[in-house]
């Protein structure tokens, strides 16, 4: 008989027709990897703004997660996922490797957030992490544009320090892609670093081609008018700063900031230590009081040289 976590691994989703934008009332195939119907968005939005919450509360993952799974509405496919990274946690010990094998239903995007979360080699925070994939499911749910979705995963990568390579790896393969987009994303991957992000949308823009005639047969236009005039005015500047100005100008969704690591652990230690040298100079007035300090115990006896020891 199928289980339930099981089922989800033979799920096939049926194709309907598009036009190539982005729909997210339907379902249909982009490559091997489909667009899920809102609904399905909305519930994981829901599902990591839980699990974040209730992560907060120091309440056991087991737990949150069986909660969890009752709480989501069962017409969608989210409680067999949520069943099967249940199973999958009580053996690997972790969600990224469950979340690769449904790969037609997380994004690699969404995957490779969990993998960086759970390196124990990096400093990406699990919390942060799924407040991050809570605004995609959320953006994803309502008017999401290929624009909007590449910023937001690109932006979330920079400002957490994630790994370039593998981050725009995983943005290639998003379903919200089509080819034309792919084949840019792959061309970020490979020029990050050495070409600045805004001249690298400046020129893929409306903006840009509307006065090199000859580069727009050749090259399908990924921006419009207004992100190309943005991207040039921010040339040779951080690019944290153009992010901004477009989340101003066009309103596209914003990734959560970082915040910086606490510090109490460390005021913790050092007190400690304060703690035990106060302890010990108590111990020494205490012995004055008494009578004196024994000196000796702080030396140690010289011991003989070998050759006199024999």
């Amino acid at each position: 008989m199928e289980t339930r976590s099981n089922a989800l691994l033979n799920y096939i989703p049926h194709e309907t027709d598009h036009q190539g934008e982005l729909h997210p009332k339907a379902n249909y195939f982009l490559g091997e990897r489909t667009m899920l119907l809102k609904e399905e968005l909305v519930e994981q939005a829901y599902f990591f703004k839980t699990l974040l919450e209730r992560l907060r509360q120091a309440m056991p993952i087991q737990d949150v997660l069986s909660s969890i799974e009752e709480e989501i509405l069962a017409t969608t496919d989210l409680p067999k996922a949520i069943a099967f990274l249940r199973s999958e946690l009580q053996t690997q010990g972790g969600f990224a490797q469950a979340m690769a094998r449904l790969d037609h239903y997380f994004t690699p995007f969404q995957t490779f957030v969990v993998e960086e979360a759970e390196d124990e080699r990096g400093k990406f925070d699990l919390r942060t992490g799924l407040e991050i994939l809570r605004r995609d499911a959320e953006y994803r749910s309502g008017e999401p544009s290929r624009q909007g979705i590449f910023l937001y995963q690109f932006e979330s990568i920079c400002r957490n320090r994630l790994h370039y390579d593998a981050g725009l790896g995983a943005m290639a393969q998003d379903p919200s892609f089509d080819s034309p987009w792919r084949e840019w994303v792959l061309t970020v991957r490979r020029q990050i670093g050495l070409v600045e992000l805004a001249d690298l949308i400046y020129v893929r823009s409306t903006h840009y081609q509307a006065s090199h005639v000859e580069e727009s047969a050749t090259k399908t236009p990924l921006f419009g008018e207004k992100e190309g005039r943005i991207a040039l005015a921010n040339r040779k500047k951080d690019p944290l700063l153009l992010f901004a100005a477009l989340q101003r100008q066009l309103g596209y969704p914003e990734p959560p900031r970082p915040r910086p690591m606490s510090q109490n652990h460390e005021k913790i230690d050092q007190m400690t230590r304060r703690l035990e040298r106060l302890e010990g100079r108590m111990k020494l007035l205490e012995e004055e009081a008494r009578g004196g300090i024994q000196i000796e115990r702080f030396f140690k006896a010289e011991s003989p040289p070998p050759d006199a020891a024999s």
